[in-house]
């Protein structure tokens, strides 16, 4: 083999490691990186398929659901899911925008203490 056929292969190497780890990259960062908040559910929306939670440190955050969004101790979203409830949402972020994944209702006594 010679020296020039060895330095190509070698730059063929390098390219194809470079792109790859390109695709990658795209690929990570593509990817939705999900938040969980737990709080007291502030009010609900069923128009625009929102709610509001109010965390205990005082932030208030804007919650959308889908027909995705898995309910735990929550008969039906629009239904179940009642102002006052304390709940942890598991949620998404897309240009400011929170879709929630999962809600799970951790029941009346622990909202008391969070208000």
């Amino acid at each position: 083999m010679s020296l020039r056929c060895a330095i190509s292969t070698v730059v063929l190497c390098v390219v194809a490691l470079v792109l790859t780890a390109g695709s990658w990259q795209r690929a990570s960062g593509d990817e939705d990186v999900a938040h969980l908040v737990k709080g007291v559910v502030k009010s609900v929306d069923k128009d625009s398929k929102t709610f509001v939670v109010k965390a205990s440190d005082g932030t208030e955050h804007t919650i959308k659901w889908t027909d995705k969004t898995s309910m735990k101790g929550v008969k039906d979203a629009g239904d179940g899911l009642k102002e006052g409830s304390t709940v942890s949402v598991k949620y998404t972020e897309k240009a400011g925008e929170k879709t929630a994944v999962g809600v799970k209702d951790l029941g009346k006594d622990t909202g008391k203490a969070m208000q």
